[in-house]
């Protein structure tokens, strides 16, 4: 209570001083946030990452077909990759090279460091996965098609690109298979346990499941990165954060049938800059929490997306029964188009064929800012705050907003969630605010301040 008290007092002196309201909230509430701005420019040193790049010269290409990959897109190429794998592996200023024009079939793999150097993967061609389930071998290779493993200081690019050939894994899939028996996928492309890597201008499509994972990982670079996979492709989220730090995702387009983006448990210091999102489930924080697990996300800021058909937008969402907390998120400058639930705090989360149980733990959600968000809402209630009444959610910020349904209907729905509204607010969000009489008179007062004209952003 004593927090909520000194942050609505917050508001009402940022009221009082007028056009200096704006700074003061940023500086003195969610001052944490300031440092997580993605600067502009691909060579921006947003972490000790180093400079990358295949020169001319003084390089030793290590060439598939050399170590006799067919690239017909059916012989199988696993051996030959394995064996380039191991010689740039160990080979200083080595280049693993994909050449373009041809399609390698690659099984499940696991490419493990550490290396010696920096490492380069130029991947120029295709490489496709086995299109049959029934041909994978979950006790060999788990759940993951293409992985690499322990890495320090790697390049992955070259404009090509990774095919996991998901269209019969989708068919078999539990969300779509409810009587046959059916069968849990694995994810297109990981990166696991590595740090300082940079992956630009691939694409990766047709994830069996989830298309890009980056997992227990640090000082990671995305840049001009493609991933595409059908809208009614089940589960087949586009970037999948867990467990990793100092994350860069930038200037990249994503369409998949399940979250754009997820940032899962364990997760900090995101940064999310220039993104295309649609079709797909919008972009995520979570879900977390579920079967009272312990969920924490913290430092996330996204700058400049538009998101287009999506079933959700920017979206935080959450199990009964967790534990943990996701705070310092900003969202801004953001346009959707024909998206239902633009913003969604979601703390009731259920995922699930039977009905979750009601708990009353759950994880705590604040310090959540919502700045220049504006376009069309599929949905009525175009702002939804579903919050647990024992975790309330805290500390929410929505400034200079702009969402409107085709019939002029928008609404905002609140439940056990305050915050501040302030500039351009639409629909009104006033159920956001304090239930204290005295303090909500004294955040009235302040923000009968003049409004801040509303900024309207242009489109990626």
């Amino acid at each position: 209570m004593a927090k909520i008290l000194f942050f609505l007092f917050l508001v009402w002196l940022m009221g009082a001083l007028g056009a200096a309201k704006t700074n003061f909230l940023d500086d003195v509430i969610l001052s944490e946030l300031d440092d997580l701005d993605v600067e502009d420019g691909d060579e921006a040193e947003l972490f000790d990452l180093p400079r990358l790049g295949i020169e001319r010269g003084n390089k030793i290409l290590v060439n598939v077909d050399s170590f006799g990959a067919v690239g017909d897109g059916a012989s199988d190429d696993t051996k030959a990759f394995v064996d380039a794998w191991k010689q740039v592996c160990s080979t200083p200023k080595s280049v693993f090279f994909v050449p373009a024009g041809r399609s390698y079939l690659v099984n499940a793999t696991r490419f493990r460091g550490p290396c010696v150097g920096i490492l380069r993967v130029q991947i120029e061609g295709t490489i496709v996965a086995p299109d049959d389930p029934k041909n994978w071998n979950f006790a060999k290779n788990g759940r993951i098609w293409l992985g690499f493993f322990n890495l320090t200081g790697a390049l992955f690019q070259g404009g090509g690109v990774i095919d996991g050939s998901g269209s019969k894994w989708w068919a078999a899939s539990c969300k779509k298979n409810k009587t046959n028996p059916c069968v849990a996928a694995p994810t297109a492309l990981t990166i696991y346990g590595s740090s300082g890597i940079k992956v630009k201008d691939l694409t990766i499509q047709n994830g069996q499941q989830m298309n890009f994972a980056i997992s227990r990982s640090d000082s990671i670079r995305i840049t001009g990165v493609t991933v595409s996979a059908p809208e009614d492709s089940p589960n087949t989220d586009g970037i999948h954060i867990t467990e990793s730090t100092n994350v860069v995702l930038q200037n990249s387009k994503i369409g998949t049938g399940d979250d754009c983006v997820s940032i899962v448990n364990a997760s900090s210091s995101i940064k999310m800059k220039r993104i295309y999102c649609g079709p797909g489930h919008g972009i995520s924080i979570g879900s977390l929490g579920k079967d009272n697990s312990v969920g924490i996300v913290t430092g996330v800021v996204l700058d400049n997306a538009f998101l287009r058909g999506t079933t959700n937008g920017l979206r935080i969402k959450t199990w009964q029964g967790g534990s943990g907390y996701v705070r310092a998120v900003r969202f801004q400058n953001v346009r959707m188009q024909n998206v239902s639930n633009p913003i969604i705090i979601d703390q009731f989360y259920c995922d699930s064929p039977k009905s979750c149980q009601n708990q009353t733990s759950a994880v705590e959600i604040s310090e959540i800012v919502y700045r220049n968000v504006s376009g069309t809402s599929k949905s009525q209630k175009a702002i939804k705050f579903a919050c647990s009444d024992n975790v309330p959610c805290s500390h929410i910020v929505l400034n200079n907003i702009n969402l409107e349904t085709r019939d002029g209907t928008a609404e905002v729905y609140c439940n056990s969630a305050t915050g501040i509204g302030y500039g351009y607010i639409h629909p009104s969000a006033e159920c956001l605010n304090s239930s204290d009489k005295k303090i909500k008179q004294k955040m009235d007062a302040g923000l009968d301040e003049p409004r801040e004209e509303y900024i309207v952003h242009t489109e990626l």
